[in-house]
């Protein structure tokens, strides 16, 4: 394969790419000019030169009240075209709907996307109280959510090894949790669990499970997780949401497989 760094127009591709993947992950709100600028890691003028092309062919768009930038209408006609091939939520949304009504906490499946995992569905549960650290487009590094880390645990060793050589600002980004050793161990106390705990590593006091869902040739690809305050994750509670989750993952996975024949 060429390095990018020789292709013509590969760096304009890639920031471009960059500022998409950010604009999608803001939510419905949006994101504004200064967000985007100091995430993408570029000054405004090129942010905004960026942007402006994007957005003249229909792939961000900006909303005039508030100035904030929002995914275009060509990335949902795209997406139409590529979900035939890649979605899987018509698959997964009666199993996330379950799996919210059973624990009552918030449900979600996740998609991995190269070194992140992105979410695709989220199902709240009874519970009056929530956590809101993930929705619908929001993306995590691998290893940092409780999805990503149930991803990252069942992936070879090699992989994973790899993975980290890539992120060594996984620690300064994510703090001292999130460093290599401490990580590592997550890694094999998940694996022999069979899911991820995330003990509020992300936001104080918001917990999260997670549990890889794996495709034919039994990759992770995919992750079911649950989130709630703390105290709805105690030691005995935990287990029994573990087994739960583990239920649901099994039954997505075996879905998945079952309909790509």
């Amino acid at each position: 394969m060429e390095s990018t760094a020789v292709v013509p127009g590969a760096q304009a591709i890639a920031r471009a790419a960059k500022l998409l993947r950010l604009v999608t992950s803001s939510g419905h709100d949006g994101a504004s000019l200064q967000h985007l600028a100091r995430s993408a890691e570029l000054s405004r003028s090129t942010t905004h030169r960026l942007l402006s092309a994007l957005r003249a062919e229909g792939l961000v768009d900006r909303d005039e009240s508030s100035a904030r930038w929002m995914p275009g209408p060509e990335l949902f006609l795209m997406g139409s075209v590529a979900a035939a091939r890649y979605d899987v939520t018509a698959l997964a949304r009666d199993i996330v709907r379950s799996l919210a009504v059973k624990t009552e906490e918030s449900a979600f499946l996740s998609v991995r996307r190269a070194d992140e995992t992105v979410c695709l569905l989220r199902e709240e549960g009874s519970f009056p109280i929530r956590s809101f650290v993930l929705s619908e487009g929001v993306r995590f590094p691998l290893g940092v959510a409780s999805a990503g880390l149930a991803i990252l645990a069942f992936l070879p060793d090699h992989d994973v090894d790899a993975y980290l050589e890539r992120h060594p600002e996984l620690e300064s980004a994510w703090g001292r949790s999130h460093g290599a050793r401490p990580l590592r161990t997550r890694l094999a106390e998940t694996k022999e669990r069979g899911y991820a705990v995330n003990p509020g590593l992300i936001v104080e006091g918001s917990w999260g499970l997670g549990a890889a869902v794996f495709d034919r040739s039994g990759r992770p690809e995919w992750a079911l997780s649950l989130t709630g305050v703390e105290f709805r994750f105690g030691p005995d509670r935990i287990a029994d949401l573990g087994r739960t989750l583990l239920a649901h993952a099994h039954q997505l996975s075996a879905r998945i497989s079952g309909a790509r024949r």
